[in-house]
């Protein structure tokens, strides 16, 4: 097997401190996890920044630069990729979702569908995702395609199609998400065996879908997302202690199935960034 990608997904958008303790807010706070899951195995860092006094998701891009700055300035080089989901079911305007791409990022979320979220709608309507395709390619930045359902890799299809989207894609599969496909192996492998040839893949399990979800996509050869967005308990009814703490028990396993756990430039070429050819790309 290829060497194994784990992405930290350190913060998201709405898990509240009287939740997990343990969840960053702070931009540095932010950062300081990227750091550490980095140290720990993880090849990607996916981020969200947080308004400082409410704690909710925002798209503001001074706390971006915070965050970004601080993580160079620790001297790890992950792969970088920027949320432009900004908050799943509060619909932000459509200009805040593309301020992350003012930073080039390498790769950057592409929800690439509407969702039910309880008694909303995530909204990402056609000419939205059009709109964004255009402009990640404008920056150079890969799409991440955030599939829920199995309906979301059809609409993924068609703008390769249209010429939207550029082969290898890379597919971040998001299971046990409400409103989307559920957390199982069944949902799993039907996802995978739907995706083109020659594409790259990754999965989430939200919640308690977590560990079945990465067990099975170990297994199959994929990659792996954990962190305290997605899922706040390192065991049943245990909480984690911090993103650092889920990257160093994927990688455990995956040195139990004699896996290789990739390195950023690793990942680079795997996901077939531009950096793997092009060398250094500083921040704007």
């Amino acid at each position: 097997m290829e060497p194994l990608i784990i992405t930290a997904a350190v913060t998201g958008s709405r898990t509240p401190r009287e939740k997990c303790p343990h969840i960053p807010i702070l931009p540095e706070e932010i950062a300081d996890a990227a750091v550490e899951a980095v140290r720990a195995g993880a090849a990607v860092v996916h981020i969200h920044v947080r308004d400082p006094e409410t704690g909710v998701g925002t798209q503001d891009e001074g706390l971006y630069r915070r965050v970004l700055d601080r993580i160079a300035a620790a001297g790890v080089d992950p792969v970088i990729c920027l949320t432009t989901s900004g908050i799943p079911g509060r619909n932000l305007a459509y200009e805040a979702r593309f301020i992350p791409l003012r930073f080039r990022p390498e790769l950057a979320s592409f929800d690439a569908g509407s969702l039910n979220v309880g008694d909303g709608v995530f909204l990402n309507p056609p000419e939205f995702l059009r709109d964004l395709a255009r402009r990640m390619a404008q920056v150079g930045t890969k799409p991440e395609l955030e599939i829920f359902d199995t309906g979301m890799i059809g609409n993924c299809l068609r703008l390769r199609d249209e010429g939207l989207l550029e082969p290898p894609l890379h597919f971040q599969f998001v299971l046990g998400a409400p409103g989307g496909a559920p957390a199982t192996s069944k949902a799993l492998v039907h996802m995978v065996e739907s995706i083109p040839p020659g594409s790259t893949w990754s999965s989430i399990g939200i919640g308690r879908g977590h560990l079945p979800i990465m067990l099975t996509t170990l297994a199959l050869g994929g990659h792996v997302r954990v962190g305290l967005e997605d899922n706040i308990y390192y065991q049943r009814g245990v909480l984690a202690r911090s993103n650092a703490q889920l990257v160093e028990r994927v990688v455990r396993l995956a040195q139990e199935i004699g896996r290789p756990v990739a390195t950023p430039d690793e990942a680079r070429r795997i996901l077939s960034l531009p950096r793997a050819e092009a060398g250094p790309r500083p921040n704007p």
